[in-house]
């Protein structure tokens, strides 16, 4: 009777391997693949500088993996390859510029991208592992250390564009990333070549200035931090560049020149949810904690959390400077969460007029948050300064006798 001796694993040679990894990416709803071979980014990352200035704001998690972000080792120890992934979330549908809708970024329309992808990136994964057993490996969408812009770059799926997005050629920046990291070689794409050239048109469309150099953007300052990362109160001289964009902003992708080249992506799971696409401010500033979880339970929304989410609807209630929000900004003054009343009391400052007033008056005498009081005072303080500036023009019109 002779041993059973188990055949040694073999693997498919390196060209064909990658081959069919891109085929059967490209079959699981990817768009866009490629692959690069890992090293240290830290010399031409950036990312050592944009953290010296400060630009990640109250994102301390970038600053204390800052070292695994550029370096994938630190990451999975035996990781030789990245492979970078792009799925296409376009949908051709625009946002409203009614006064009393509220702009949620294109992204977040439809169902959060971290579990549609996460899911393919596991299939993906799952299927290398099959085919090779041996093989070590990590994937993220978004959700790891992992720079997945510097490496989608040097993988050739597109290049870092001026507004710090990635863009791809053929299917412009409305790309969500994922990327699997793994301890078998490859054979690598070439780096994507940076097509923005001397066009400026994102950094000229910013409403708060946030790119503050090509390729440089400030957080502090970005709409998208500001009603997303950002857990408390938006900073004063910011709160009317904010306009009605109540979580993110997509005004630097929505100029930019290579969009023009996007298709409506195949994947149902981006299309607007209900409620999504042009959601009624005065709607959502009266969602109750438990409405708010249910309606956006699927959706990237709930990341800024319920008093997140009213603080950045009652902004732009009073960026909409319509009077008919006003009642609900009276109702809203009361909320329980001190961080919705802090920006309903701008809001309602914002509009100005005698019935705001009156209400800020009224409700100054029931306050007992230091907080919100100050903010209540710097409305009245507001409403007051208009009504002396508009009395001053009226004289100037006044005939001399």
């Amino acid at each position: 009777m002779t041993e059973h001796i188990p055949k040694p694993e073999t693997s498919p040679p390196i060209d064909l391997l990658t081959k069919t990894i891109r085929l059967e990416a490209l079959k699981l709803g990817f768009t866009k693949v490629g692959f690069s071979q890992i090293d240290q980014i830290k010399k031409n990352s950036g990312l050592d500088s944009w953290l010296q200035q400060g630009h990640q704001g109250e994102m301390h998690w970038m600053a204390r993996t800052a070292e695994k972000r550029q370096n994938p080792n630190l990451v999975l120890e035996q990781a030789c390859s990245i492979i970078s992934l792009g799925m296409n979330y376009y949908v051709s549908e625009k946002h409203s510029e009614d006064p009393m809708i509220g702009k949620i970024s294109r992204y977040a329309w439809g169902e959060d991208y971290h579990q549609v992808l996460k899911k393919r990136l596991r299939k993906l994964a799952n299927w290398i592992k099959e085919t090779i057993p041996s093989c070590q490996g990590l994937f993220y969408s978004d959700t790891g250390p992992v720079m997945d812009k510097v490496w989608a770059h040097k993988a050739g799926v597109g290049w870092i564009g001026k507004h710090s997005n990635l863009i791809s050629r053929e299917q412009g920046s409305w790309l969500f990333l994922g990327e699997i990291l793994i301890d078998v070689p490859l054979t690598y794409d070439e780096q994507s070549n940076n097509y923005c050239g001397t066009c400026c048109k994102c950094i000229r469309a910013c409403p708060t200035g946030a790119i503050v150099a090509p390729y440089v953007v400030d957080s502090r300052l970005c709409i998208s931090y500001l009603t997303i990362e950002l857990r408390g109160v938006i900073p004063l001289d910011l709160r009317p560049l904010i306009g009605t964009r109540i979580f993110g902003c997509d005004d630097c992708q929505d100029v930019c020149p290579w969009n023009r080249f996007a298709q409506p992506t195949m994947e149902s799971s981006f299309y607007p949810s209900e409620g999504n696409h042009v959601p009624q401010l005065t709607k959502l500033i009266q969602l109750t904690k438990k409405e708010f979880n249910q309606h956006f339970r699927f959706s990237p929304v709930k990341r800024c959390g319920y008093s997140g989410f009213l603080r950045n609807v009652a902004v732009a209630l009073g960026n909409s400077k319509d009077t008919l929000a006003i009642p609900y900004l009276e109702q809203a003054l009361v909320h329980q969460e001190s961080l919705v009343r802090i920006h309903t009391a701008w809001a309602l400052g914002n509009i100005g007029g005698n019935k705001a007033k009156s209400i800020l008056t009224h409700t100054s005498y029931l306050e007992t948050d230091p907080l919100v009081r100050r903010e209540i005072r710097l409305a009245l303080d507001a409403i007051a300064s208009r009504f002396v500036g508009a009395v001053g023009e009226i004289h100037k019109q006044l005939p001399l006798y």
